[in-house]
């Protein structure tokens, strides 16, 4: 299986994922409710996904799946009728999961429920209030500044009450039941790179290995972050066994280096594949150790599962201003650093295909490869210099015991170089597929 395009057919995926991004964005989503649902059946018309909704109040380990929160409306209104914060206007301005209320109120009781920027003034921030009953609105702090004594009419029209949580699974079987996991969170409003950017990037990955021969098998999910992980979990715990690697995708569209942060396994067969995959790409990056706080990898590695499951973004979440806030826009989000996150993805998956054990046919010494026309099977000087030293290496380490990326690791040199050596000598007779 290959999975990897070329440069341009990458750029094009990047516009796409660039428009998808763009359809999404003024849907105003939450852990549950409506805007779930609808970002879903949008995703629906892209791949088959299966739609799980899961009642209130059901126990998923130490949680309980929350009452579900839709909104219609709201707005604050000053003495002159004006609407000086408009949840029409932008999503982000209300306090995410806030409970309705119409009341009139002066300016002293209604800042205590306003929420700004001060060191980006310009910007609305994003805050949500899910386990804890209030309201709220978010709006810059410029506006704030500008605000005059007097009485404001307050107006949420939502409601917070019994439902579902809501989530999408796309399954698509391989050769073997082994799986490899990608999930992304679906919880967020209006925000591009913290959320939007993992879901694009996801769903054009299912989408082009749906068309693939595939070794392994491969589940999607997108789900509300933290209490759907949780969920989806507890569900299909007795299943968990067999997801082999994993990703959860996020921040993916921002000029930021890709940076990995490694499951909590550490020396897991993803986590070196993603390392070494970022080694040979020309590019600058960073590599994370685990730990406990961050996306829904801290669920899936937590002890009682300990999956190996990574997290592959660009820049991480918090580390730029943009984070959380109005300026996670459609232009802070750009199609060539989605099509680069792309391709990291790709590169990653051929990896895991193609890392298979062989056995040595000839082990006693080495076999003479000139008389099997191998030294004439590459092209130029240095391509046959590398590429005989990939061939004694595989030579010497295809001892059942190690896979193409032990190998590639041991001898230093890139795993295609390796598996390039690995094919030739296969079709040779000097290897089999263990």
């Amino acid at each position: 299986m290959s999975v990897c395009l070329e440069t341009s057919e990458a750029h094009l995926f990047g516009s796409e994922m660039h428009h998808l991004i763009s359809s999404l964005y003024p849907i105003c989503r939450s852990i549950t409710g409506d805007g779930v649902r609808k970002t879903l059946h949008i995703l629906q018309q892209l791949i088959p996904l299966q739609i799980y909704e899961v009642p209130t109040g059901t126990p998923v380990f130490d949680w309980t799946v929350p009452k579900e929160w839709n909104v219609r409306d709201a707005y604050v209104k000053n003495c002159l009728g004006e609407k000086i914060i408009d949840f029409q206007a932008s999503n982000l301005h209300l306090l995410n999961y806030s409970t309705p209320i119409h009341q009139t109120m002066p300016l002293s009781e209604l800042k205590a429920h306003l929420f700004t920027l001060p060191e980006h003034p310009e910007w609305v921030p994003y805050r949500t209030s899910y386990y804890k009953e209030n309201w709220g609105f978010c709006l810059s702090h410029n506006t704030l500044q500008s605000l005059e004594d007097g009485e404001y009419e307050v107006y949420i029209d939502s409601s917070l009450e019994d439902g579902h949580l809501t989530y999408g699974e796309y399954y698509l079987a391989g050769e073997t039941d082994d799986e490899v996991l990608f999930s992304c969170h679906i919880c967020h409003p209006s925000l591009c790179n913290d959320n939007l950017s993992g879901i694009a990037l996801a769903t054009f990955l299912a989408n082009h290995l749906s068309s693939l021969t595939r070794r392994y098998s491969y589940r999607f999910l997108f789900i509300p972050g933290t209490i759907g992980s949780i969920t989806w979990l507890c569900l299909n715990a007795n299943q968990t066994h067999r997801i082999k690697h994993g990703l959860v995708v996020s921040g993916v569209g921002d000029a930021g280096k890709m940076t990995y942060k490694k499951s909590r396994k550490g020396d897991a067969e993803i986590d070196r594949i993603v390392a070494h995959v970022l080694k040979y790409s020309s590019h600058p990056y960073a590599l994370e150790d685990f730990s406990p706080y961050g996306y829904d990898e801290r669920q899936y590695c937590s002890p009682g599962f300990n999956l190996p499951v990574g997290r592959l973004t660009r820049t991480p979440f918090g580390q730029y201003p943009e984070y959380h806030t109005s300026a996670d826009n459609l232009d802070f989000v750009k199609p060539a650093y989605l099509a680069d996150s792309w391709m990291t993805y790709l590169a990653i998956i051929e990896i895991l295909e193609q890392n298979r054990r062989y056995a040595n046919t000839n082990p006693q010494c080495e076999p003479q490869l000139g008389k099997r026309g191998l030294y004439e099977a590459f092209g130029g000087k240095q391509d046959k210099k590398d590429s005989e030293m990939a061939m004694l290496w595989v030579l010497n380490l295809s001892d059942r015991n190690h896979t193409l990326l032990n190998i590639a690791e041991r001898a230093g040199m890139k795993f295609q170089v390796i598996r390039n050596a690995a094919v030739a000598l296969l079709n040779a007779g000097l290897l089999q597929e263990c």
